[in-house]
């Protein structure tokens, strides 16, 4: 792992992570006496991210309570509704914390999903144990921390075996999304298309892939670009059937393209996370009895769809909200979810997304710290990278 450097302000490094840079550190104390704390990203009030998120230290973990489990988080994914959860336009809300500053200060802990390492255990636990991996299951739980202390429940078990610390950080949200947008909604078989825009997006690729693995080809729209060969390319080698641009979607020579790519079988399945004009185009692709499924609006323009397409296609539209998922579903049927993905990790059908660390060191003051993270935010939120960003915020010195 890449460490940032004591006594240097507001170094940022990036760089590609593994499991075994994640888990090997050397570390250097001090003093004689070694004295941990712990540091999370936290924010007051709702706003831009790039203004309102700062670093606060606060005491190392004491013994858990009963019921619940200290973790150190290994990786945390920086995913969009996190930004939106930050600037307060996301329907779902973290809790209030209060034991991280001396003064009682409620604050709100930044991010959703990550993957933690069990560091001990409170009475009455048994079904973990110290050097477990967990994901969280509670929404908004606050991964973008070195370590918290959490109830048992709103943790799942994770056989690390065979899985770097990348996949596992990723594993709850944009897989599942993908895997139940492709089963929930219409019974695919082998053979059968499906379309979707925002092809290049973690979900995107998630959907690539595990369509790929059962048969099922894709054609795929993104957003023109100076690299978009390479990236069509990068698509096609995860199993893209056809990959093709919005500008593509737009000329009206497309739809004879599209019927030479299908041979005139009908598509009876959709996927949109971006919304506005092209999603309305992609929509006219879909057959008679088809399903659009949405669970995003990246354009954050509207969905407008042609009445012609639900009278005489018969088109059935979704909404697909994974949060939601976990809401409905039993503890049994979210670790077969679990089970599920991380069999196809192993079998080499799903891989981990092309991703990039942001460290935040344990020597680094919380000003440095809230710089760190502010100027990433920021150029994340201006569509500067392409890849998926994890967080290692380490405990502190």
């Amino acid at each position: 792992m890449i460490r940032t450097a004591a006594h240097r302000h507001h170094l940022r490094q990036w760089h590609h992570g593994s499991k075994a840079a994640v888990n090997c550190a050397v570390r250097a104390f001090r003093t004689s006496t070694v004295r941990l704390g712990q540091r999370a990203i936290v924010y007051s009030n709702n706003g831009d991210p790039s203004y309102v998120l700062s670093a606060v230290t606060f005491p190392n973990l004491p013994p858990p309570a009963p019921g619940t489990t200290n973790i150190r988080f290994l990786l945390s994914a920086i995913n969009p509704a996190d930004i939106n959860v930050i600037e307060g336009v996301y329907p779902a809300r973290p809790s209030p914390s209060t034991d991280l500053s001396s003064d009682a200060r409620a604050v709100f802990v930044a991010g959703n999903e990550g993957v933690a390492e069990v560091l001990s255990v409170g009475d009455g636990v048994t079904e973990l144990k110290e050097r477990d991996w967990v994901v969280m299951t509670k929404p908004q739980m606050g991964t973008w921390a070195s370590g918290r202390n959490v109830r048992v429940e709103d943790v799942l078990k994770v056989d690390s075996s065979g899985l770097s610390a990348v996949q596992a950080a990723t594993l709850t949200v944009n897989p599942p999304t993908a895997y139940n947008m492709l089963h929930d909604f219409v019974q695919l078989k082998e053979g059968d298309w499906v379309v979707q825009n925002g092809a290049n997006s973690a979900v995107g690729q998630a959907v690539i892939q595990i369509a790929a693995s059962k048969g099922f080809k894709t054609i795929n729209f993104i957003r023109n670009r100076d690299n978009v060969e390479s990236l069509k390319s990068h698509l096609k080698a995860l199993g893209a059937t056809h990959v093709a641009t919005y500008d593509e979607l737009l000329d009206r020579a497309f739809r004879a393209t599209f019927s030479s790519w299908t041979q005139g079988k009908a598509v009876k399945l959709g996927l949109n996370c971006v919304g506005g004009k092209t999603t309305t185009l992609m929509a006219r692709l879909l057959g008679e009895n088809s399903h659009l499924v949405s669970y995003g609006s990246m354009s954050k323009d509207p969905l407008s769809l042609p009445t012609s397409l639900f009278i005489f296609k018969n088109l059935t539209c979704h909404g697909f909200w994974q949060t939601r998922w976990y809401d409905q579903k039993t503890l049994d049927e979210r670790l077969q979810m679990m089970h599920t993905l991380t069999g196809l990790i192993r079998e080499g059908k799903l891989g981990s997304p092309e991703h990039e660390i942001l460290v935040v060191g344990s020597r680094e003051s919380d000003s440095d710290a809230r710089e760190i993270i502010r100027t990433a935010i920021s150029r994340l939120g201006s569509g500067k990278y392409g890849k998926k960003v994890l967080l290692k915020v380490e405990e502190t010195q």
